[in-house]
């Protein structure tokens, strides 16, 4: 099952835009980690005209865990700079520890 959290329905990760990709442990509350990973995303983009930050988490289809792509629907194709950017947010090991202690484990 496929969660996305976007501010405009319809929106979907699979689109051009700017979008990146990680993996986080299983058993996360998917909902809570949408937002918060949605918030860092919107401080690091916020300059970015037009963007509105999009988070669709589903399970690994090869492993366990949750499959994270991050983003934005835009165009122009923006530069290489802030996919890095993008890149940077998912892959902070700060980020990634707080995202993982606000949406705790589920209890089912």
């Amino acid at each position: 099952e496929v969660f996305v959290l976007s501010r405009h329905a319809g929106v979907r990760a699979d689109g051009p835009g700017l979008w990146a990709e990680t993996r986080l442990p299983a058993g996360l509350r998917v909902a809570a980690l949408a937002h918060e990973i949605r918030k860092d995303v919107w401080r690091a983009l916020r300059r970015l005209r037009g963007f509105s930050p999009v988070v669709e988490i589903q399970p690994c289809r090869e492993e366990t865990g949750l499959s994270v792509r991050a983003g934005g629907a835009i165009t122009p194709q923006p530069p290489a700079s802030l996919h890095r950017r993008l890149v940077g947010v998912l892959e902070n090991p700060a980020n990634r520890a707080r995202w993982i202690a606000h949406a705790g484990k589920t209890t089912a």
